[in-house]
């Protein structure tokens, strides 16, 4: 018995060690598989870091935002806060991706520069690779069988989207927190604790304020629950409920701001009746890129007509009747097809536009997480291929699965690289795109842009006709034709233009915007104020509205009310220096000098090489009597724009005039007021003036009354009687001063 009892435990022992051994094995495995894969991914996306291609909406979230330009907690706060309207970039609240791209901004990202973020969003992909891997090695245990279909995950085309486009951070951070919510709540349901499931939570919610199309998470952790993890009850249902009410939340907190950003159109405004047929497309559409990545785009165009005679849509009806009946009869044998589709098609159905927010049907990049689904379906089969038979044909179909998923791996390889060479400028992905839909008004007016970046305005006009031919009532493109014609000289044509932007959506506020920029440009300032007016009535926190609405004020002598634009600009952005450059012209104006030095030096804290600042800021303290700090700032106004006469005039006075010996030098006065003179073409009077006082300073008074009567007829020709009565006395004085 106690033999017996002894052979038991040493048995038990055995097993534990040898237990012990094959998860210590499996472990290693999934690190090297880990490892290895990460590596090949990077080395496969690497050209994306060098990617300098602005795509869609990249303006909203890069180029002109300037909360992301701005880095800082006031920037964070108002990312955070601004939940049902946010104000920097239309659409949903997606806080978590505006503040990381800020944080890149912060490292040196620019929009001439986007490495910082390539940097970020491919270190994403890469780590969104490594968890779908540790999320199928928890789901089948098989450490080389997730490598090797997380592999095919890492490295297929449709993964290229989102690294290289700047605006798309949001679905690579998105899937980043969602695997993290999957991995987590499977780990919750193999070892149920309360950290675990909080976390699990919290990955969601972090999810959901990096892109809300991840509301559908409780319904796919539901599917899990009836397959792979096997444990579904109506308590498990019950389980989710905290999940539920917190994406309900956040649904319509999404349908709310994105709706006050664009209406939701119901099947791409074609009605209810072709809703099927959007997702009958649809599902083919992703199935066929996914198995056949070719002809790749980010721009899929609605089929025109949306109707049986197109031959894609066509193919969806067919292929989605044959799809169907196929995974239901699967139940027969598994569970692994049925719900792996299912999977995708929950996690893909907020943006196949049976509810309608943008202008395309598809989009790769609705398509990278979802598709974990169907990873499932793939490493569930492999598991089932190469767990079954003998040894000896069970390591025979490992061999043969291995090299099946290199040989996919690398041409997905030769397929990605291919693809990432049409992001390498905003150009090369216009006209790509246009190849593959030469009718896509967007990508028209995305390659109008680009041009009109270059100076190349004849060729842009042309793309935003162009556009407008396909499409007539394309705000945008309209709004972008009259700033074209702007800087082409054509105001009256481009005012046509802003105009019809604005019959044809009344609430566009950037066509208000540049109809005031060229109304002011004409010197039509009322009419610039009313629409700039517009402009704040419909975006209470535009700041070029305000510091525009400011200057104009300014001009118009109505210092109050433009003083009071100024505030309310900074109030939104601290740091804009050319409004605090502004506002201080308007409180030197007023004569509030101390206040308008602080401005001036607040503009040039934020932005040193502002000349203006430095000139006028020398000029408020040269009003105060401060000239030694004066001739600093007059000295750097000029080196840092050799060609400014306004500051070489204040140090000519200075150095003319001036009674104390250290500050007067009458010699560099007038080589200084000669510089000014020569810049102006000797036909302003103010600085002739001065020049004639540097002579009278050098002792040259023949030269002082001839170079001072040339003032005086430049100041009378122009009505300027106070200057030309302050010039007769100069003369008079001068002339008395003759040995």
């Amino acid at each position: 018995m106690q033999r017996n009892a002894g052979g038991a435990v040493q048995r038990s022992l055995s097993q534990r060690r040898k237990k012990l051994l094959v998860s210590s094995a499996s472990k290693i495995g999934l690190w090297a598989g880990l490892l290895s894969v990460c590596c090949a991914v990077i080395v496969v996306h690497w050209p994306a870091l060098s990617a300098k291609a602005l795509s869609f909406d990249d303006s909203q979230y890069l180029t002109k935002n300037v909360l992301v330009q701005n880095p800082g907690w006031t920037s964070a706060r108002r990312f955070l806060t601004e939940v049902l309207e946010p104000s920097t970039v239309e659409g949903y609240y997606q806080p978590l991706t505006m503040i990381s791209l800020m944080f890149d901004y912060a490292l040196g990202g620019r929009p001439d520069n986007l490495y910082s973020f390539h940097r970020t969003s491919l270190a994403l992909h890469v780590v969104n690779t490594a968890l779908v891997i540790v999320l199928l090695y928890l789901l089948f245990g098989q450490a080389w069988i997730a490598a090797a279909v997380g592999l095919l995950f890492g490295l297929h085309p449709m993964t290229v989207e989102p690294i290289p486009w700047v605006g798309e951070r949001k679905t690579l951070l998105a899937a980043f927190f969602a695997l993290w919510c999957l991995i987590l709540y499977v780990r919750y349901v193999r070892k149920p604790n309360r950290p675990l499931y909080i976390g699990c939570l919290a990955m969601y919610v972090l999810a959901l304020m990096s892109k809300p199309t991840s509301t559908p998470l409780p319904l796919l952790m539901l599917l899990m629950d009836y397959w792979p993890l096997r444990r579904w009850k109506w308590t498990t249902v019950l389980e989710k409920l905290p999940f539920i009410v917190v994406g309900g939340v956040s649904a319509i907190i999404t349908y709310i701001s994105q709706s006050s950003a664009a209406p939701a159109l119901v099947a791409g405004g074609y009605g209810f009746e072709r809703i099927p047929l959007v997702l009958c497309h649809n599902i083919i559409f992703y199935l066929h890129k996914i198995i056949w990545p070719a002809n790749l785009s980010s721009h899929y165009v609605f089929p025109e007509p949306l109707g049986l005679s197109d031959p894609m849509v066509l193919a969806g009806v067919i292929g989605t009747c044959i799809l169907a009946p196929l995974l239901v009869i699967s139940l027969r044998w598994t569970r692994a097809a049925l719900v792996g589709w299912l999977f995708f098609f929950v996690a893909i159905f907020p943006t196949i536009q049976v509810l309608r927010f943008s202008n395309v049907i598809a989009a790769d990049k609705f398509a990278y997480l979802p598709s974990v689904g169907l990873l499932m379906v793939v490493a569930s089969l492999l598991n089932w291929f190469c767990g079954t038979g003998s040894a000896g044909k069970s390591t025979a179909r490992r061999i043969a699965v291995t090299i099946t998923v290199l040989v996919l791996a690398g041409a997905e390889a030769v397929a990605t690289r291919s693809y990432l060479v049409h992001w390498r400028d905003t150009l090369s992905l216009s006209k790509y795109i246009l190849t593959k839909t030469p009718d896509a008004p967007q990508a028209r007016n995305m390659l109008g842009l680009e041009l009109q970046s270059q100076g190349k305005l004849d060729q842009a006009i042309s793309q935003y006709r162009r556009a407008l031919q396909v499409k007539p009532n394309y705000v945008e493109a309209h709004n972008n034709l009259g700033i074209a014609l702007q800087l082409q000289g054509k105001p009256d044509e481009a005012i046509s233009h802003y105009r019809r932007a604005l019959q044809i959506d009344p609430g566009y506020v950037e066509a208000y915007y540049n109809m005031g920029i060229t109304f002011r440009a004409q010197g039509r300032n009322d009419e610039a104020i009313g629409c700039y007016r517009q402009v704040l009535r419909l975006k209470p926190n535009h700041v070029e509205a305000h510091s525009n609405m400011g200057s104009v004020l300014s001009a118009q002598g109505k210092f109050d009310e433009a003083i009071e634009h100024f505030r309310q600009a900074l109030q939104v952005r601290p740091d804009f220096a050319e409004v605090h450059y502004n506002l201080g012209l308007a409180l030197k104006s007023q004569g509030k000098l101390d206040e308008a030095i602080k401005h001036f030096r607040r503009a040039l804290q934020v932005k040193p090489d502002l000349a203006e600042a430095h000139n006028n800021l020398g000029l408020a303290l040269t009003m105060k009597g401060n000239l030694d700090e004066a001739i600093e700032h007059f000295r750097e106004a000029v080196r840092l724009k050799p060609d400014y006469p306004a500051p070489l005039n204040r140090m000519a006075r200075i150095l003319a005039m001036h009674t104390e010996p250290k500050l007067r030098d009458p010699g560099q006065a007038i080589e200084l007021a000669k510089r000014a003179a020569e810049l102006t073409g000797h036909k302003d009077a103010t600085i002739l003036e001065t020049l004639a006082a540097a002579y009278a300073a050098a002792g040259q008074f023949d030269q002082a009354v001839k170079t001072a009567e040339a003032a005086l007829s430049l100041a009378t020709a122009a009505q300027a009687d106070e200057l030309a009565n302050h010039i007769r006395k100069q003369i008079q004085i001068y002339r008395q001063a003759k040995p």
